[in-house]
């Protein structure tokens, strides 16, 4: 449950649902005394969507408190919820779990950063006990990470299928 929760309510989950309602819109028409590029930018920011659906939340929670809110809210998360059940999302922890069990150990190396500060592309190293497993690369560190993770745990696979069929 705790793997399922942190995907539904993380950033990213948060601002698609935020990009599905059209808050990034209603920014656009609400931000004033916002420059025009300043503003097109928030507007399309993961970080300032997710931001702003949680604050709505928030307002709407404090206001009608959650029963008359819930149906909208576990709609509005269900595509999220349902992918989270039916798909593993979390492959940093799922390669933790994998080489503990192998007695190995896990860290991760930023490689590489490039772009403007608002606008940034990070690309980061899985290393398996100081050997580099898979690089991925991202919007965000966190999302270089998990996808040098999901890159580690297919050259696993790979490397335990490779051992299986030469027995």
């Amino acid at each position: 449950m705790a793997k399922l929760r942190s995907h539904v309510v993380s950033r990213a989950s948060c601002a698609e649902v935020a990009r599905e309602l059209n808050l990034g819109a209603r920014f656009r028409l609400e931000g004033r005394g916002v420059a025009g590029d300043d503003l097109e930018m928030l507007a399309e920011n993961r970080n300032v969507l997710a931001a702003v659906l949680e604050a709505a939340l928030a307002a709407l929670f404090l206001e009608h408190g959650f029963e008359p809110i819930e149906l909208a809210v576990v709609e509005a998360f269900d595509p999220r919820i349902q992918f989270a059940l039916t798909h593993q999302v979390d492959h940093k922890t799922e390669l933790q779990e994998t080489v503990a069990r192998l007695g190995r150990s896990i860290s991760y190396a930023l490689i590489n950063e490039v772009g403007p500060p608002h606008d940034r592309t990070f690309t980061s190293a899985a290393m398996i006990d100081g050997q580099n497993a898979g690089e991925g690369t991202g919007r965000s560190k966190k999302d270089a990470e998990q996808e040098a993770a999901r890159k580690a745990l297919e050259y696993l696979a790979g490397i335990a299928e490779e051992s299986t069929s030469s027995d």
